[in-house]
């Protein structure tokens, strides 16, 4: 009996198989050349400004001599933004997420809701900006000050902790609630002791996201009106005599690593370049510290949660 030919593949799915390798191959060349770019400006980032971070260039304040120019009002005022960015837009954030995912009931204001958080996620950033300029420093009368500037990104991470959160907690399946239910749980009880652990990595995630986008931030601190220069540091947050802590600091004016870089490239010579890369530098090792942060805050919890 004469051997059967092997099977010929039907003309459609040959061609998918080929689409399919096509994309493969178009997908490995995006990504060389997205981190081969990334891998060549950070390259040059640092090979321009490793050399010129010390001690002295983190704990002096800016001159108009490149050697003698420092970041420390830079760091220190990115530093409490973010504080105060956090604390404020952070809570606030997840409580809006949780409402409107575990409270709210459907109808045609809370769809308007989501529909306008969901666009605010992508309003440009210049945008906030203007809103806190009118709303805070003209309006409230709060002036310039660090906690504009906190309350100005706070408002600009909000609508991406919302989603990302509500996401978050939409993923959780709907038998853990029951099964609280069942147990005789309030929805309050529910909320807290199930949805919330079980949804933490997903919030986290994308608060990482949120503030990642806040610290680089430059537009809207500019247009309230931060300072390219300023040599000197806000009060301290921790004093010597009960109550032991100061809120002085929250209206004090303030600049930022991102301001004092542009002010830096703005200027002739090379020095003042090398500074700016080594701000540059400062400014994604921060970056990346708060991020390995959160990751190691969301590992810990995934893996002290299981289904």
């Amino acid at each position: 009996m004469a051997a059967q030919s092997s099977p010929q593949k039907h003309p459609s799915i040959a061609r998918r198989m080929i689409a399919e390798v096509l994309f493969k191959i178009l997908g490995i060349c995006s990504l060389i050349i997205a981190v081969g770019t990334l891998v060549l400006l950070f390259g040059a980032l640092l090979f321009e400004g490793v050399t010129r971070i010390d001690w002295q260039f983190l704990m002096s304040y800016p001159s108009r001599h490149a050697s003698q120019a420092g970041i420390l009002p830079a760091w220190v005022g990115s530093t409490l933004i973010m504080l105060v960015t956090a604390v404020v837009g952070i809570p606030l954030g997840v409580a809006a997420a949780i409402y409107l995912e575990e409270y709210a009931r459907r109808s045609w204001m809370t769809e308007l809701i989501e529909v306008t958080v969901t666009n605010l996620a992508g309003v440009p950033s210049i945008i906030y900006g203007l809103l806190a300029l009118g709303l805070f420093v003209y309006i409230l009368g709060l002036g310039e000050t660090i906690l504009v500037a906190g309350l100005t990104l706070a408002l600009l991470i909000l609508p991406v902790v919302i989603v990302t959160t509500r996401e978050a907690i939409r993923a959780i399946p709907v038998e853990i609630r029951e099964a609280a239910y069942a147990l005789g749980a309030t929805k309050w009880q529910t909320v807290v002791h199930h949805v919330l652990p079980y949804s933490a990595a997903g919030i986290l995630t994308g608060i990482i996201l949120a503030l990642s986008r806040a610290i680089g931030e430059t537009a809207p601190i500019v247009t309230i009106g931060a300072l390219t220069f300023i040599a000197f540091l806000p009060p301290a947050p921790f004093t010597t005599q009960p109550p032991y802590l100061s809120f002085d600091w929250l209206l004090s004016p303030f600049t930022v690593m991102p301001i004092q870089m542009f002010g830096w490239v703005s200027r002739p010579g090379e020095d003042f370049a090398s500074n700016a890369a080594a701000a540059g530098i400062l400014l994604v090792g921060m970056t990346l510290a708060m991020n390995g942060l959160a990751i190691y805050i969301r590992y810990r919890m995934r893996k002290q949660v299981t289904w």
